[in-house]
């Protein structure tokens, strides 16, 4: 079984897309992925990109993704040692990193920045991985 780390725009692109997770595959975020999301989807209805119905549609979707959520203690740790490396001034794109470099094999994002700032640092992935075997 393949670990992949996933930010919250990858997970809103896998429910926006209707793509499935291969089951030879896990999914890992850290806690705070569930809340990104949710802000995400309020952003996307502010914007008019879906109506309230569909972002509330697709967080349900997002509630019943399998995903191993972590956020213990090592994992904040190591996100506070890469965030003060990197001079980043969130720890927020370090815990993905941090739950990648402990728990995973590699990170998928969609995101440009988040791909930018993981290079050098983390495996990456595309998202077509998470699709495969």
């Amino acid at each position: 079984m393949t670990r992949y780390v996933i930010d919250a725009p990858t997970v809103l692109h896998l429910l926006v897309n209707e793509l499935q997770v291969s089951a030879r595959n896990q999914l890992v975020a850290p806690t705070i992925i569930r809340s990104q999301a949710l802000s995400l989807l309020l952003a996307a209805v502010q914007c008019s990109e879906f109506t309230e119905q569909e972002a509330l549609q697709h967080h349900d979707r997002l509630t019943e993704l399998k995903i191993r959520l972590l956020g213990d203690r090592v994992s904040r740790r190591t996100a506070w040692r890469i965030a003060r490396e990197q001079h980043w001034d969130t720890t927020y794109d370090a815990e993905y990193l941090a739950v990648t470099m402990l728990q995973a094999d590699a990170l998928v994002t969609v995101s440009p920045d988040l791909r930018a700032k993981a290079e050098g640092i983390v495996p990456l992935a595309p998202v077509e991985a998470l699709c495969g075997g």
